[in-house]
């Protein structure tokens, strides 16, 4: 089977765009399409071409979301063809937001909060209009200014310092809502983010290389929020005050009963909205166990709560039970600093430590001994000795040995006395 010669399908990269400018995820499209991910992304970059029944479906799909958001080749121009793939959850441009906002119904809209707890709640079709998924709303954050069209002009137009806040005023404020997530603690969410900040401007040449910074930065406020040692920690041992919805609360004791990794897999791939490859790389898991640990993390939360059995009024839930606490980042500069002042602490540390060392190896080396000196021999037990006997009465036998030694003393010969002069 081949391609229909009615339909025409844009250059790879634009249908990348148009794909973006709907607002739409490779897994979203690929699920429209009925392909996986790779497939989607083999097409986008131009490594395969869409043949058959699956080509005329994507054709097709790209032909109506160009046609609803507007997008056209001419658009976008020839300048931004080049442009490196955006990470999951990246922002869209001001284009794709308008067409986002004009292709968003009333009727398509996220469940009220009044509604909580009230059993099934309206959710977006994606079948009908390019609804934006909900990950959005957790993991991005709005640019304030329009991002550079030429990428490596913004690489050296930006120093160090101003690249680091960008990232941090991109990435901060979604990674607080997700860390609150996986551990139910305010407080220990800006805490983890701002550990894993810290962490990432003293490796700043190594994040700023990296192909995804922000997934760097994720994953290492993920370990930094459930690191075992935080129990043994005495601010952390009391619980803080729940959610004050009774269902958010029965939904965060839900997800603090799963073990770690499910809370972890469930959060990346049903609130941030990555694949399962991605979501099982993250995880340091294989594809199969990230499949298992959503499946049974999916049951238990169904198990307490049947409304959210269905995945997309779970993703929901979670988008509100995340944004209700209205949590804020501290600002970058103080995290920099903060980061900074910690990197000197422990450079000190370190030298004061070597040079106590070195000090007391000295010291050892002064103080020994500069020739050997042998042991003293222990002491030797003599055999034979009878013990001695305490003061008392004597026995039968030693009265008559001693009448015995006086009646032989006045018989024995004459002792030598001194004569008088």
């Amino acid at each position: 089977m081949t391609q229909s010669p009615a339909i025409t399908l844009p250059p790879p990269k634009e249908r990348r765009r148009l794909r973006e400018a709907a607002s739409l995820t490779r897994a979203q499209l690929a699920s429209r399409v009925g392909v996986t991910s790779e497939t989607v992304r083999g097409w986008e970059t131009g490594r395969s071409t869409p043949r058959g029944r699956k080509g005329e479906k994507y054709a097709k799909l790209l032909g109506s979301l160009g046609a609803e958001a507007g997008v056209t080749p001419d658009q976008d121009g020839a300048a931004d063809s080049d442009d490196p793939e955006p990470a999951p959850g990246a922002v869209l441009s001001r284009r794709a937001a308008r067409a986002r906002r004009k292709a968003a119904a009333p009727d398509r809209k996220r469940p009220a909060a009044k509604d909580r707890g009230r059993g099934p709640v309206t959710v977006p079709d994606r079948s009908r209009a390019p609804v934006p998924h909900g990950h959005r709303v957790i993991l991005t954050e709005r640019p304030r200014t329009t991002p550079p069209r030429r990428p490596d002009d913004a690489i050296t137009a930006l120093t160090p310092d101003q690249a680091f806040d960008a990232l941090y005023a991109f990435c901060a404020p979604a990674l607080v809502r997700q860390t609150y997530l996986l551990t139910g603690r305010r407080e220990l969410a800006r805490e983890s983010v701002e550990r894993a900040f810290q962490i990432a401007w003293q490796r700043w040449p190594e994040v700023a290389r990296d192909r995804d910074p922000a997934g760097w930065v994720r994953a290492m406020a993920y370990e930094c929020a459930l690191s075992p040692w935080h129990r043994y920690r005495p601010r952390f041992r009391h619980p803080e005050p729940p959610p004050p919805d009774a269902f958010d609360r029965a939904l965060m004791d839900v997800l603090l009963k799963l073990p770690p990794s499910y809370r972890r897999t469930l959060v990346l791939y049903d609130g941030v909205g990555l694949g399962l490859p991605e979501t099982a790389a993250e995880t340091e898991a294989s594809t199969r166990a990230a499949v298992n640990r959503l499946a049974h993390a999916r049951e238990a939360i169904a198990e307490r709560l049947p409304e959210l059995a269905d995945p997309e009024t779970l993703h929901w839930r979670l988008v509100e039970l995340a944004s209700v606490e209205r949590l804020r980042a501290a600002k970058p500069s103080v995290v920099r600093r903060g980061g900074e002042r910690r990197a000197r602490f422990w450079t000190r540390a370190a030298i004061a430590f070597t040079v106590a060392l070195i000090g007391t190896t000295a010291l050892t080396v002064r103080t020994a001994p500069t020739h050997y000196e042998p042991p003293v021999p222990e002491g030797e037990t003599v055999q034979g000795v009878p013990p001695r006997m305490a003061p008392g009465p004597l026995s039968e036998s030693e009265r008559e040995l001693r009448a015995k030694l006086r009646k032989e003393e006045q018989r024995g010969p004459d002792r030598l006395l001194p004569q008088p002069w």
